[in-house]
């Protein structure tokens, strides 16, 4: 089991295949909220998008390496476009 609490700001997140993912802003809860940064381009560009921890493989050091690859992991982030719901 991973610990979570080792995540740290500003850390890289890579998939399996060794690709950037993101760069962590922090953990909210079950999910690593990454930097805008980082948020892609067009409707996605602005706002955060988050991973759910049951991705992460591995903490070392800096940097998160995740279960799945970079591609595929894309596909499970979630989005949160700063609106009040």
């Amino acid at each position: 089991m991973i610990d979570h609490s080792k995540i740290k700001e500003h850390a890289e997140i890579i998939g399996a295949d060794g690709v950037h993912v993101g760069t962590v802003d922090r953990v909210e809860g079950n999910r690593i909220k990454l930097t805008k940064k980082d948020s892609g381009e067009g409707k996605h560009e602005g706002h955060h998008h988050y991973l759910d921890l049951s991705l992460v493989a591995e903490v070392e050091g800096e940097t998160i390496r995740l279960s799945a690859n970079a591609d595929v992991a894309v596909a499970f982030e979630e989005e949160d476009s700063g609106k009040a719901v």
